[in-house]
């Protein structure tokens, strides 16, 4: 048997090639066509972005938010999406210029042992969305066809089978699976608040910030403004994301020696995303409508899953007579849980997409998409397991309850993660040497740096409140004073590691520059590009 025979039949393997390489290149656009025929051939990897900005945990914050604060946080969700529309922008430009994607830059430019700390970080971020993922699609189960939630829990890891599938049919038709499950998620929610009649001219008077935005008083149902914005944008702006779409930007065919084909594929997959996250804000906007308009103020009291659901079908918590009269079918309710199922299912594919991005870029390791899939979601059902099974003695509300904080408790890991993702991103696109006359105009550069050192800042100030959500609803003085410690010393170990993969970057690029000099170019793109006109020579 030869080599690579038995390189195919290894479940691991090693891997420093192209990002994605099955799928890398795989989309081939015409040239000299219509901008409509363009952008459509381009669009898609954006909708595999935009599931994240519209995944169930995204659900409880934005309808929290508007039962409690009613349209004030509306501008938190707009900004969180411009924000994310940078960043996705620098993402995608960073996969299709540089040919590698984020793990891949970031590994190439430092030691090996970063890159490991890296990974398990970033592992341990994905597996926090995975939980969400599990919990989401596991109540949608037990909603819809009345399936006993640990069994339904066990269920959505055979969603495996569908990611099997999904490999077999090819990247385009993945995308438009995705496209249309994002649709179906949008047509829900939209028709829900057409019914609910809702004051638009307090929906768009609230996407104007104000000091009472980000305001620490007043305290409804135990959050502040403050706590409710932070939900929204620790919900929103998602690590795991970056990685994504640096390497799937990577999926349509591109001359590298041709710098006016490049410049295309920039420029459309920045439409690509921004049509995409223009979809994943209008969701996240009917969301928190939904909690102004769709329920009587205050009369959401549970923000869970279950208890969304029990109001969509309660006449008495419906804020107008049609409402009431739809939500008596029944309609409303399993509306509800169609999109929560159809946004785990997307959430599947793109989390198991970008979990190989980053195996693959940090620690240069492969495996099957489908063992790979298999073994993060079975890790993020252990704690979903324990959870229920600790509270099925208990009431629902306990159990349901408990699941819903252990939803909200395991984006902890997404604050540490972010600032990792994003600050690499900034270096690099900033830099010459890395993108050539492709690095970022100073309009991006200026508002890259506002955007990550205030996310940044925003998860570390709330990181405390998350810590303390450990301990239950009413933590005691003692518990929030720990609480409190933990989260110092969490910020010191992150602000430490921010400043080790700082000092390796920039040693890195010094190593790149030393090297181009040798060569006699500017830029790593100039370099790529000779090297593919000396291999198509020979």
């Amino acid at each position: 048997m030869s080599d690579n025979a038995v390189k195919k039949h290894k479940l691991i393997q090693y891997a420093n090639g192209r990002s994605l390489e099955e799928i890398n290149g795989t989309v081939k656009v015409p040239r000299n066509i219509s901008f409509g025929k363009a952008l459509f051939m381009y669009s898609g990897p954006g909708a595999l972005v935009a599931v994240g900005y519209m995944d169930p945990g995204n659900w409880s914050t934005s309808i929290t938010g508007g039962q409690n604060f009613q349209y004030l946080l509306m501008s938190v969700i707009l900004i969180s999406s411009l924000v994310a529309m940078l960043l996705q922008y620098m993402a995608a430009k960073l996969g299709i210029v540089s040919q590698m994607d984020l793990a891949q830059a970031i590994r190439a430019r430092t030691s090996k042992a970063l890159g490991i700390v890296l990974w398990i970080m970033t592992e341990l971020a994905i597996m926090a969305t995975d939980i969400a993922e599990v919990i989401g699609a596991a109540i949608a189960l037990y909603l819809l066809f009345n399936i006993p939630l640990v069994i339904s829990v066990f269920i959505t890891v055979f969603d495996v089978l569908l990611l099997l599938l999904l490999t077999k049919i090819g990247f385009r038709k993945i995308e438009a699976i995705v496209v249309c499950l994002i649709l179906v998620i949008l047509v829900v929610f939209a028709y829900q608040v057409a019914l609910s009649n809702p004051n638009w001219g307090g929906v768009f008077a609230g996407l104007v910030p104000t000091g009472a935005t980000f305001a620490e008083k007043p305290v409804i149902g135990g959050n502040n403004p403050l706590q409710g914005a932070l939900g929204i944008i620790g919900a929103t702006v998602m690590p795991h994301n970056l990685y994504l779409h640096s390497a799937i930007s990577q999926t349509r065919e591109i001359d590298h020696n041709d710098e006016a084909d490049i410049a295309r594929t920039v420029r459309f997959a920045s439409w690509d995303s921004n049509i995409q996250l223009t979809l994943a804000f209008f969701v996240n906007a009917l969301l928190l409508i939904m909690g102004v308009a769709v329920f009587k103020s205050g009369s959401v009291k549970d923000p869970s899953f279950f208890g969304l659901f029990q109001a969509l079908s309660d006449t008495s918590t419906m804020s107008n007579g049609v409402l009431a009269g739809v939500a008596k079918t029944g309609i409303l309710s399993t509306l509800f849980a169609v999109a929560l199922l159809a946004s785990g299912q997307n959430s599947t594919i793109t989390g198991t997409l970008t979990g190989q991005v980053i195996m693959e870029g940090f620690v240069h390791m492969r495996m099957p998409l489908w063992l790979r899939r298999l073994v993060t979601r079975l890790i993020s059902v252990i704690p979903v397991l324990i959870c229920v099974m600790m509270t099925s003695g208990k009431s629902a509300i306990a159990e349901h309850t408990a699941l819903n904080d252990l939803m909200n408790n395991s984006q902890v890991f997404l604050a540490f993660a972010l600032p990792f993702s994003m600050l690499p991103l900034l270096m690099m696109t900033d830099s010459k040497l890395e993108m050539g006359k492709f690095k970022n105009a100073m309009w991006v550069k200026i508002l890259g740096w506002v955007s990550v050192v205030g996310l940044t800042v925003l998860n570390m100030k709330g990181l405390p409140d998350q810590i303390a959500a450990f301990f239950g609803d009413n933590p005691t003085a003692a518990q929030t004073n720990t609480a409190n410690l933990i989260a110092y010393l969490l910020i010191a170990a992150i602000l430490a590691l921010l400043v080790w993969t700082i000092v390796e970057l920039h040693q890195g690029n010094k190593r790149l520059a030393n090297h181009l000099k040798s060569e006699g170019v500017e830029s790593a793109v100039e370099a790529a590009k000779v090297d593919g006109v000396e291999n198509q020579e020979a």
